[in-house]
């Protein structure tokens, strides 16, 4: 069983997602960034960045445990371990590629910049403000126009790109964005229709789902539901809620109004 050591935080969320996706079973163990819980020895033996999302993976690809540090890597390591959610063919591998690169490197750094300075940085600097909204709204536009010929960020698949981009989206109110400038991004919605295996574990309970669900439906999620969760995800767990919490429905990520 895969350990994941994460926060409600967007990049924490896309391990979870990730992994509910793709039906693996796991334990969610809370590192509270907050109270400084990344500084641990502990931690730092598995993410020696001393940022989240990590993990371990006891099976690892030689049948000998492996740990992995920042959500893209890991995201690469899980599509590979299942199969899934990365295409095969080289040419489609590498469509979903440049967008994962995409979030890495422009939507994380330059959104989580324009939260920063919009609402945490204790003194408002107009030039910061302004520099990082600016570059929160190009970024959104860039996927915009992607999504104007795409059904999904990376092609006509969904994909761990769409997982990548999607939790760093819920807080555009606070990156100063305006939904009727993106219509083809605006907003997820649930797609009820869809069973997306049907016969999988389901719920993102053990974190994120219960979290991503109510992204879906209500396009935002407050981080205590995630924390919440995350801190009943746990070997403490009663397993009756255990149960229950993986055979909750699932989400699929639709993009557009």
């Amino acid at each position: 069983m895969i350990e994941v050591y994460s926060w409600a935080t967007p990049n924490g969320h896309k391990v979870h997602i990730m992994l509910e996706e793709c039906g693996l079973p796991y334990r969610a163990f809370p590192v509270d960034i907050g109270a400084g819980d990344q500084f641990e020895p502990a931690f730092l033996s598995i993410s020696p960045n001393n940022k989240i999302p990590a993990i371990v993976d006891p099976d690892g690809p030689d049948g000998k445990p492996i740990s992995l540090f920042e959500s893209g890597a890991i995201l690469l390591y899980l599509a590979g371990k299942t199969g899934q959610l990365l295409p095969a063919d080289v040419r489609g591998k590498y469509e979903v590629l440049q967008w994962l690169m995409f979030q890495m490197g422009g939507v994380g750094p330059m959104l989580g910049q324009t939260h920063h300075f919009r609402v945490y940085a204790p003194e408002k600097i107009d030039y910061a403000i302004d520099r990082y909204t600016n570059e929160a709204k190009r970024l959104y536009g860039v996927m915009n126009r992607q999504l104007a010929k795409s059904k999904y960020i990376a092609g006509s698949d969904y994909s761990i790109a769409d997982i990548a981009i999607f939790p760093w989206l819920r807080s555009w109110k606070n990156q100063g964005i305006d939904w009727n400038d993106y219509p083809h991004l605006k907003l997820v919605r649930r797609d009820r229709r869809t069973p997306r295996g049907a016969a999988r574990r389901r719920g993102l309970g053990s974190t994120a789902q219960a979290a991503g669900r109510r992204a879906v439906a209500q396009d935002a999620v407050r981080d205590r539901t995630v924390q919440t969760a995350l801190s009943r995800t746990d070997s403490s767990s009663p397993p009756e809620k255990r149960k229950a919490r993986e055979t909750a429905p699932s989400f699929v990520i639709r993009w557009g109004g």
